[in-house]
């Protein structure tokens, strides 16, 4: 007989964790998960075997019950365990995580049971200095001094890169070991479900010696043409420092509202989506690189 837990018991949940330990020179890192077993149901269960479905299921919640649904469903059935490994496949749109070994869960018990292990990651490391786009449509002058440049590393959940399977949403705590062999947290991240061949970006904090001054230094409103009712010319200046003792390249990525155009720029920008242009600014080691643009918005 099969038993939903997580439905019909309550207090019965569970959530995946992975730690992350970054090598040397932040080209690769090493992958851990766990499946962490919560047990608050007021029952305990012997000698149990798991199975847990990860997914955003639908499902409707009765009104009088007051409660919500858990978001992961536990199963649980007796079965003799044939190794201890976990077992993924696809379940409808969903997938299921089998626990291939007979697990006792104790009331008011957590326990930690081993989801994957992947080592020599392939990873890029991305400084980002992120706009907005009120700016574009208005009369400014400072937008910001010594901004943070945010920090990210990326992967691919790819067999190519010693992963490739479907992954649970959790939270990714990523370490480095320092001068001495001791590992330090750098930074976590949340990761939604994640299904294979999919890459994975961990915002990880902001750079201590990566800053950037930035500055309108013209507006003006413009002759537009129909079907347009109205268009401004606006030129900014973002000086981006480095403090590092290597070179480091910067994305600057700004949403520009209404059909735009740029005039006039001293680094090649891309336009990666209909509103965000983009320029990837490499800065000297402990020198600094100014990027000047400016740009026609038409509304």
């Amino acid at each position: 007989q099969t038993v939903e837990l997580g439905y019909l018991t309550g207090g019965l949940s569970w959530k995946a964790d992975y730690v992350a330990e970054l090598n040397s020179d932040e080209t690769q890192l090493d992958l851990t998960g766990w499946i962490t077993l919560n047990n608050q149901s007021g029952t305990s269960y012997n000698n149990a075997k798991l199975q847990l479905v990860a997914g955003d299921v639908n499902q409707v919640q009765p009104r009088l019950l007051g409660r919500s649904v858990p978001q992961f469903e536990m199963m649980s059935k007796s079965m003799v365990a044939e190794d201890s490994s976990v077992v993924e496949e696809s379940l409808f749109e969903y997938h299921l995580y089998s626990l291939n070994r007979q697990t006792t869960l104790e009331n008011k018990q957590i326990k930690q049971v081993s989801l994957l292990s992947a080592n020599a990651v392939p990873v890029t490391k991305q400084f980002l200095l992120r706009g907005n786009d009120y700016y574009y449509n208005s009369s400014y002058g400072e937008l910001g001094q010594k901004m943070k440049i945010a920090v990210y590393v990326e992967f691919d959940n790819s067999e190519k890169a010693h992963l490739g399977m479907p992954l649970p949403k959790g939270i990714i705590r990523v370490y480095k070991n320092d001068s001495k062999g001791n590992a330090q947290f750098v930074g976590e991240d949340n990761i939604d479900h994640t299904p294979k061949n999919e890459d994975i970006s961990l915002k990880l904090g902001d750079a201590f010696d990566i800053t950037a001054d930035k500055k309108q230094t013209d507006f003006k409103k413009v002759r537009h043409y129909k079907p347009h009712n109205v268009a401004y010319e606006s030129a900014y200046e973002i000086n981006l420092k480095n403090a590092k003792s290597e070179a480091v390249t910067v994305t600057v990525r700004e949403p520009v509202p209404g059909e735009w155009k740029v005039l006039k720029e001293n680094h090649p920008h891309t336009k990666t989506a209909a509103g965000t242009a983009e320029w990837q600014v490499t800065i000297p080691a402990e020198s600094k690189t100014t990027l000047n643009y400016r740009v026609l918005v038409q509304y």
